[in-house]
């Protein structure tokens, strides 16, 4: 388990303060902005640390010797090492950036497709999963002549854990289990670690889509027991177009890479390549440098404050939320399980989620509206898409008041 370490305070008009957009006017009226599980607003620091890479270093990684490119690799290497502490990896070497978690996903359905599966062989993921944790493995299916099977949800929107446990115990067949620990829609956190240690004593390869977790649990991917753990850099308060996925050593070992190119080489002949160690054999072309630099950044940025505290203040926004719109006639929520993070899906009666937006948005309010890539899921509740309102740390009890307001007043211009 990771150390205890000193915190700071959880202050949020201090928070407040570190994100410069949360200034900004939107159609005239102050912005709220609640449409982080989509992509989190960034701390001034995370920003800082981006800009000064072009400004001050500004060279290629692991392939110079001089000054700026020796720079530019301890500070990409810097920021590695940050985040194998902050999700309790064993090594370094086991964390590979990526441009996000739908590279790192694909990145791995494509590799352990090659590695494990044959005709006959089934991938098990579960009904809550967003498109980038279903078509990689629909894909990696198809091409090895293996079946897709779905863990199912129930009408709270949690996993059927009865279910899930018979699909992989009773089945030989299933290889691998790829399984969101955080629902982008619902919201829900789910037992992750419970269905993990079931797949293990059955062999079967884990692959947990960290996306929606990582800005808001504790993540330890040894305590998880996960093979796989994938997550972007831009729903942790981090620069876009970064990600990572962590893998135990012994099966990136095994993992063939999925791109060519530069960097994921050790030698090139016509005849022959032999490919370079971990990380480097999946890191093909140039990385996103500036942005892996400010992916450190920010998570030294939420190590600096006490997370318990954080996601106290989100889960308090979450049950403010949910007590004043359930105040709205037709107003109906989308997922009610017990254990969720500040995530928020609803629907409203004679309302077009896309219309309620766009009078929210004229307001001065962001929120997503849509199935959210997760369309099988839309099709589970009947609906076709939903309104979504997901809280950050510096989001406030006076944004939420703000936005039950804004949809009360678009729900009596809509109907």
């Amino acid at each position: 388990m990771k150390p205890e370490v000193l915190k700071s305070a959880f202050d949020l008009a201090e928070i407040r303060a570190q994100f410069p957009i949360l200034k900004e006017l939107v159609h005239g009226k102050p912005l709220v902005y609640f449409d982080n599980a989509a992509t989190s607003q960034k701390p001034r620091r995370v920003i800082k640390a981006e800009s000064a890479y072009y400004a001050t270093i500004n060279a290629n990684v692991h392939r110079g010797v001089h000054t700026l490119s020796t720079k530019a690799t301890e500070a990409q290497e810097a920021a590695r090492e940050i985040i194998r502490k902050h999700i309790n990896a064993k090594h370094a070497h086991e964390v590979v950036f990526t441009s996000g978690t739908t590279a790192s996903l694909n990145l791995a359905a494509f590799s352990l497709g090659q590695l494990l599966l044959k005709k006959g062989d089934e991938v098990l993921i579960s009904g809550m999963e967003h498109h980038a944790n279903i078509v990689p493995w629909q894909m990696a299916c198809e091409r090895h002549g293996a079946k897709l099977k779905v863990i199912p949800i129930t009408d709270s929107g949690e996993w059927d854990l009865s279910i899930a446990n018979s699909l992989i115990s009773d089945s030989a067949s299933c290889k691998i289990l790829a399984i969101s620990q955080v629902s982008n829609t619902l919201g829900t956190i789910n037992p992750v670690k419970e269905l993990i240690a079931e797949a293990k004593t059955r062999g079967i390869i884990t692959v947990v889509d960290g996306a929606q977790a990582i800005a808001h649990l504790d993540v330890d991917v040894q305590d998880l027991g996960c093979d796989l753990y994938a997550f972007s850099g831009h729903k942790a308060y981090g620069p876009t177009g970064t990600g990572v996925l962590y893998g135990r050593e012994e099966l990136l070992e095994r993992m063939p890479p999925w791109q060519g190119g530069g960097e994921m080489i050790d030698v090139v002949t016509f005849e022959k390549t032999t490919y370079a160690k971990l990380p480097f054999k999946f890191e093909a072309g140039t990385p996103h440098i500036a942005g892996i630099i400010g992916l450190g950044e920010a998570i030294r940025w939420m190590e600096d404050y006490d997370k318990a505290a954080m996601a106290q203040h989100e889960h308090a926004l979450l049950e403010h939320a949910t007590k004043e719109l359930l105040t709205i006639d037709g107003l109906r929520i989308i997922g009610t399980a017990k254990e969720k993070v500040g995530v928020i899906s609803f629907v409203v009666e004679g309302v077009h989620h896309y219309d309620l937006g766009t009078l929210l948005d004229q307001q001065g309010i962001a929120v997503r509206t849509g199935h959210h890539c997760t369309q099988p899921l839309m099709a589970r509740f009947g609906v076709s898409g939903t309104t979504r309102a997901s809280f950050a740390c510096f989001n406030t009890m006076e944004e939420v008041d703000a936005m039950v307001a804004a949809t009360k007043k678009a729900v009596k211009m809509l109907r």
